[in-house]
């Protein structure tokens, strides 16, 4: 292709724009400058330019294409949009103590890191079959204070245990209407212990309430649920905190609720305590290996409200709010760390797709197509 300006004709060929002869050069010079050149065509200056001129040929390869006047020369490489962030959380076990995940979800919600994925363990299932029907965190707070310990009891005096836990299945499948696990709002697993041979399960489909149940079944409390050919108890047993089963359903960053109770040198009272201790000694080790896995640890301060205390379900929320605001400067550091990384990787990413021309392009000083991270 041949161009005609100001008195000089250039050819486009691969490798840049070459001068018919060299006065041609000299004409070229004075078009791009602005003014008539004087020099000899065979001045240092001129073969200077021409150097220049043939440099930046090189790199307009692109203006050999057929493509239209003012087309970009190397257009860049877009960089794919960076997605949000995915939250997960892990709901810890912990009967009456489990009202806190609700003050902690408020608070989550409330700084934008409303979870996407939730996994619960006992009293964590419960909130978080709850949360994952589609509630927001203050319409489980309403729930939580209209509810009626009656609506979940059911008291049956057997070897297995005392409460049967029909009750609870009721109640959980009522409230997300009756929708199985799959169709929920968000996706949620709930944690329980297989009776058989001590196996960790993770029920993702079926029957929302029963899958709850069968994570609340505290072993001498509650009756085992039968499901299928096996009977599962209390998820505690084996995750008391579930944020492997959180990381599982693909979240980026996993915030855990702890609210397990401590073997802390006291001797319990009554049955119900004693059981409450001998679960939390079980599990206490394994919990702690788990719980090193998530990003982030919430702790609220329930410590000392009874496992079947229900009169002070208003203080376990206010105590995990406090305790997700105290997290908030962790988690924000947490999800800056995940998008640089992520930005990091999309960079590497361009820079390994570009093509030799921008690589070119980039060498030179000129724009390579990748955004600094």
């Amino acid at each position: 292709m041949s161009r005609r300006s100001g008195g000089y004709v250039s050819i486009c060929i691969p490798g840049g724009f070459y001068a018919a002869d060299k006065l041609a050069l000299v004409s070229t010079a004075s078009f791009f400058f602005g003014k008539r050149l004087s020099a000899p065509a065979t001045s240092p200056a001129l073969r200077t330019f021409c150097r220049t001129l043939a440099l930046a040929g090189a790199l307009g390869l692109a203006a050999c294409r057929s493509t239209p006047p003012g087309s970009p020369v190397a257009a860049p490489v877009p960089a794919p949009a960076t997605p949000s962030i995915k939250v997960g959380v892990a709901l810890g076990g912990g009967a009456a103590k489990g009202f806190a995940h609700i003050g902690v979800i408020k608070m989550l919600e409330a700084n934008g890191f409303a979870p996407a994925v939730v996994a619960g363990t006992s009293a964590g299932s419960v909130v978080g079959a709850l949360y994952a029907s589609g509630m927001n965190a203050f319409e489980l707070q309403e729930k939580a204070v209209a509810l009626d310990e009656a609506k979940i009891r059911d008291l049956q005096i057997s070897s297995g245990g005392l409460l049967v836990g029909q009750k609870l299945e009721d109640y959980v499948n009522e409230q997300v209407r009756r929708q199985p696990m799959e169709r929920l709002a968000k996706p949620f697993v709930a944690v329980a212990t297989r009776l058989e041979d001590g196996e960790r399960t993770v029920f993702a489909r079926g029957n929302t309430g029963q899958a709850v149940r069968a994570s609340s079944s505290v072993p001498g409390v509650f009756q085992p649920v039968t499901i299928g050919r096996y009977h599962y108890v209390d998820g505690g047993v084996v995750s008391p905190v579930p944020v492997d089963a959180a990381r599982g359903l693909g979240a980026d960053i996993v915030i855990a609720v702890d609210i397990s109770s401590k073997a802390r040198g006291q001797t319990p009272s009554g049955m119900l305590g004693t059981l409450s201790q001998s679960i939390a000694i079980m599990g206490q080790r394994l919990g702690q290996a788990e719980l090193a896995r998530a990003d982030v640890i919430v702790r609220p301060q329930v410590l000392d409200i009874g496992g079947a205390d229900f009169t002070q379900r208003a203080t376990a929320i206010l105590e995990g709010e406090k305790a997700a605001l105290a997290a908030m400067p962790q988690i924000r550091e947490r999800v800056a760390q995940v998008l640089a990384a992520r930005e990091q990787a999309a960079r590497q990413a361009c820079l390994e797709q570009r093509s030799r021309l921008q690589r070119l392009a980039g060498a030179v000083g000129m724009d390579g197509g990748c955004a600094a991270p």
